[in-house]
């Protein structure tokens, strides 16, 4: 595909994305997302930072899953000051590789870069792995908690159908000091556990979906200084465009459900999720 070629694709790609939403009172962060995709797919990641500044999105964690996409992150917050990266092998990653240890130390190496601002996402995944890849993958999921350790940088989590043994693993090794459960799925009780450990809760775009009112009502016993918020772009599109492209520049859509599950005033949430930010992936 020539240049023009490219370039053609991925506006007709952007012009299949939602409207934007009307912008925040206050800036606000999102706190998990994956522009290499955006980029791989022939999209520009400046037209999105740019789409979500315009809406109060200022700044963006863009979260590696493997050593190529932790490599691009690295790269990329480097280039664009709006951005901080995270790097990790995802939990369905580490059970696929032939050198378990020779990625996790190229991920070590990466976690030393100041633009790096935490190790993920890691944890577990009971849906996708199979049963023999279980051993690798908490495996993984404990050398990334002690590089987290090591390192002083947060844990971003990935825990799917996994609530249970992500504690277990946790209190096992012992949490670092900052744990963020990214694209939090659980339910009441298990976001009690998560605020009791003093864990962080990031919310994504399934907080508005009508079938989680489960989520909702997690959030609603979330402390504001527990919360974040999330795309996990480009997946995971708030309502009512469930099923559509997802970017950063539709995170208010999220934000206003969460200050309505709290019962709280938009400007406060905003204020809420933008310290947060701060607090646990530094200044920009």
């Amino acid at each position: 595909m020539t240049n023009d070629r490219a370039a053609r694709a991925a506006e007709r790609r952007w012009e299949s994305f939602p409207p934007a939403p009307e912008a925040l009172p206050h800036p606000v962060l999102d706190s998990h997302t994956h522009l290499d995709i955006v980029a791989r797919d022939g999209g520009d990641p400046a037209t999105q930072l740019d789409a979500a500044a315009e809406v109060g999105v200022d700044r963006l964690v863009q979260v590696g899953v493997d050593v190529a996409s932790s490599r691009w992150g690295v790269a990329c917050a480097n280039e664009y000051p709006a951005v901080v990266a995270t790097v990790a092998l995802h939990p369905n990653e580490a059970p696929r590789l032939s050198d378990l240890d020779a990625a996790l130390a190229e991920i070590a190496a990466l976690a030393e870069d100041p633009r790096v601002r935490g190790i993920g996402e890691t944890g577990l995944d009971f849906f996708r792995t199979a049963e023999e890849g279980l051993e690798p993958q908490e495996r993984s999921f404990r050398a990334h908690i002690a590089l987290a350790k090591r390192v002083g940088k947060p844990l971003v989590i990935h825990d799917r159908d996994a609530h249970a043994d992500i504690l277990r693993v946790l209190d096992d090794e012992g949490a670092p000091e900052t744990v963020v459960m990214h694209c939090f799925s659980g339910d009441e009780a298990f976001a009690a556990e998560c605020v009791r450990r003093g864990f962080v809760l990031s919310f994504a775009g399934t907080v508005t979906f009508k079938n989680a009112p489960q989520l909702r009502a997690a959030a609603a016993l979330t402390p504001p200084e527990q919360i974040l918020v999330e795309t996990d772009a480009p997946y995971l599109t708030p309502m009512p465009f469930r099923g559509r492209p997802n970017a950063s520049y539709l995170i208010p859509l999220t934000v206003r459900a969460l200050a309505e599950a709290k019962g709280m005033p938009l400007a406060e949430m905003c204020h809420a999720i933008s310290a947060n930010g701060d607090r646990v992936f530094g200044p920009w």
